[in-house]
């Protein structure tokens, strides 16, 4: 049995880390706030901008020389052989399983999407140090995780090199996983296709039969090359921006539930070492008196 110092030292001990992860707790309660408005009030404009890139990808004609034709194919879709996927993650930990599981849906992925060649961009040290550790995982890009002040800069970062190897044609399609925020206490893992665009879902109600519908085509200035050169590294900076204030959000929940399940813990422990502490202490006693007793009747004797 343990000696009644050792007890108390782990006592001390479990008390400092309580201590710790209620201030972690309050500290991811209060960023949770901010950042759970910033995500309410990116989604719309996110959405809309999705919209509009869909709705350029359909109503747009014929394509018109070789560069027009590789951006429409970006848009549309087309033969996908060569994936790029990226993955976002954090640069810290103690939030519970919000990076594992962002790596391990990787993993899945890498083998649900085999034999196609499949690169990945990793955000955050966490997924970066996991992914470094795996065999036969192709990483191409290695970002900072995001902070709710640096989330504009790094999708603008990331925007940039993902629209210049789409334009390079060093790939065809682009996935990102990350955790999609829905309340303090719930992330969803979420996989989903950043481009090719994914065409919109038929209008409720409209039969399946019923043929496609035409669209008249927008008037661009200066011209519809130029808009799309302008257009795709929008879109996939405003998505990227709204991925990562997801994320950002995700793990602040993540960490105040994460945390708030730690001092939990941290009090039922010290709930049963200072039960048994007192038997320690109450043994000890016993022992002691024993002890006195017995050397009186020897004394008698």
């Amino acid at each position: 049995m343990p000696s009644l110092k050792a007890i108390r030292k782990r006592i001390a001990s479990v008390k400092n880390t309580q201590k710790i992860t209620k201030a972690m707790k309050m500290v991811a309660a209060a960023k949770l706030r901010r950042a759970q408005e910033a995500v309410v009030a990116m989604r719309p404009y996110a959405a809309r901008m999705k919209q509009l890139a869909c709705e350029l990808a359909e109503r747009a004609g014929e394509p018109e020389g070789s560069e027009e034709a590789e951006l429409m194919r970006l848009l549309r879709g087309g033969p996908v052989q060569r994936i790029r996927l990226v993955a976002v993650t954090s640069d810290r930990g103690l939030a519970g399983a919000f990076n594992s599981n962002i790596i391990r849906r990787t993993e899945r992925f890498l083998v649900e999407e085999a034999p196609r060649e499949v690169s990945i961009a990793v955000v955050g040290k966490k997924g970066r140090d996991a992914l470094r550790r795996r065999k036969n995982v192709h990483l191409v890009a290695e970002l900072a995780g995001a902070e709710p002040k640096t989330a504009a800069e790094r999708a603008r970062e990331l925007a940039a090199q993902l629209s210049a190897d789409l334009l390079a044609g060093q790939m065809d399609a682009v996935y990102v996983a990350y955790n999609e925020f829905k309340n303090a206490g719930s992330q969803l893992v979420r996989l989903e296709r950043l481009l090719p665009i994914a065409q919109p879902s038929p209008v409720e109600g409209e039969p399946p039969d019923e043929p496609p519908r035409t669209f008249i085509d927008y008037e661009y200035e200066p011209t519809r090359l130029e808009v799309l050169r302008q257009l795709l590294p929008l879109y996939i900076e405003t998505e990227l921006h709204r991925i990562f204030l997801e994320s950002i959000a995700s793990e602040f929940g993540a960490r105040m539930s994460a945390m708030d399940n730690a001092s939990r813990n941290a009090k039922e422990m010290i709930s049963r070492l200072t039960l048994q502490y007192n038997r320690a202490r109450q043994a000890a006693i016993t022992k002691e008196l024993m002890e006195i007793v017995s050397g009186a009747e020897a004394l008698k004797g």
